[in-house]
């Protein structure tokens, strides 16, 4: 089969997260005959698959996620999202870009690298789950405890996820901000308005605090990332009525961090400042993710070098954008990037990838494996 065809076929399958629909029945389907031992780590209704070639030498793995996001309105969609349809030297289908395209290729890719290298010498892998695009709650994050309990650890990591921007093969991803949010509640005294003595406004009370984390520089970044950045997302006080002056005061907000900050460090400088301000407050955290970072090496070496050699395009290293699985995969792997399709058409109606970078991002993925293998 290739790519296209191995495309539409998991295309065809509406996997809406976190439902798998039989994709990774198939896949293992595609990978034991080239000697794959797959093992199933399903948790709570999520599908998850860890697949792997050997046991000596660098363990080279492909990491992704089968499941999509809705359609949305099926009839907006110029051909149904499930029915993987060519038109104008594109394939159309929810999940062409995000990212069943990556999956496809990285098996085609395997299939040609040992059709001409049969006997290497490293350890291939695929970890692949149904639950990226919803809570990812039992998806990769379970494998990899699953791999980290019996000491199974990654050398070289690539996740499918569609990076490039304008054509296939100028961006990678060698790292992603961290995710840090924080609800907090500042406590006051409610009363009448007409009554300012007899009150204590927590927005009022609140808002030269608010202005000086919201002027705060956190960090410069570094070579790799921007600085680190502040957003309030949610502010709300009240109770309904214009005479009242609030109890409380409540604001949403969040850190998008880079690794010259530290989780700690930035809890610790906003409760200082809070503290400093006299607040009578209360805060809960919630850490959506660490940072992470593979600096130039042989990993990232190889994809340049790949992407030059199949498709003529200088790839360029970026940090930008949300969180992706690779959060997880990074505590068990040293190099990590990212790497897939055109993202301008993911999660969009009429989703889609040029025919032609199918065989394109085989090629770049095959040429990846090529370098870093040995035998």
């Amino acid at each position: 089969m290739s790519v296209l065809d191995k495309a539409r076929a998991l295309i065809e399958r509406p996997s809406v997260t976190p439902n798998d629909a039989g994709c990774l029945d198939l896949i293992a389907a595609w990978l034991a005959p080239l000697g794959f031992a797959c093992e199933r780590v399903d948790r709570n209704g999520v599908s998850n698959l860890w697949a792997r070639r050997g046991s000596g030498g660098s363990l080279i793995c492909f990491a992704g996620h089968t499941d999509v996001v809705p359609p949305g309105p099926e009839s907006a969609w110029s051909s149904p999202p499930f029915v993987p349809t060519l038109r104008d030297g594109r394939l159309y289908g929810r999940g062409a870009a995000d990212m069943k395209s990556s999956i496809a290729a990285w098996v085609v890719a395997i299939e040609r690298l040992l059709a001409r290298r049969p006997a290497i010498a490293d350890s291939l892998a695929l970890l692949l789950t149904s639950d990226e695009e919803g809570d990812a709650i039992d998806g990769t994050v379970r494998v990899v405890e699953a791999l980290k309990a019996r000491g199974e650890l990654i050398d070289f990591c690539i996740v499918g996820e569609p990076t490039c921007v304008a054509q296939l093969g100028d961006t990678m991803k060698n790292g992603r901000r961290g995710s840090l949010s924080a609800t907090l509640v500042v406590n006051g005294v409610q009363g009448h308005v007409a009554y300012p003595d007899q009150v204590r406004n927590p927005v009022h009370l609140a808002a030269p605090a608010l202005a000086e984390l919201a002027a705060t520089t956190w960090d410069a970044g570094n070579e790799y990332f921007p600085p680190t950045s502040f957003q309030i997302s949610n502010a709300h006080a009240g109770t309904g009525a214009g005479n009242v002056v609030p109890g409380r005061f409540e604001i949403q907000f969040n850190f998008r961090f880079s690794t010259a900050s530290t989780v700690e460090d930035l809890q610790a400088r906003v409760h200082a400042l809070l503290d400093r301000h006299g607040l009578d407050y209360e805060i809960r955290w919630t850490l959506g993710a660490r940072p992470f970072l593979t600096p130039r090496g042989d990993l990232c070496a190889a994809l340049v070098d790949a992407a030059a050699s199949a498709v003529g395009v200088s790839t360029a290293l970026s940090t930008t954008g949300g969180t992706s699985d690779g959060r997880f995969i990074a505590d068990i792997c040293p190099q990590l990037v990212e790497f897939g399709p055109v993202n301008a058409s993911i999660h969009k109606i009429d989703e889609h990838i040029l025919v032609d970078d199918l065989d394109g991002l085989a090629r770049i993925y095959e040429g990846v494996l090529d370098r870093l293998v040995s035998g």
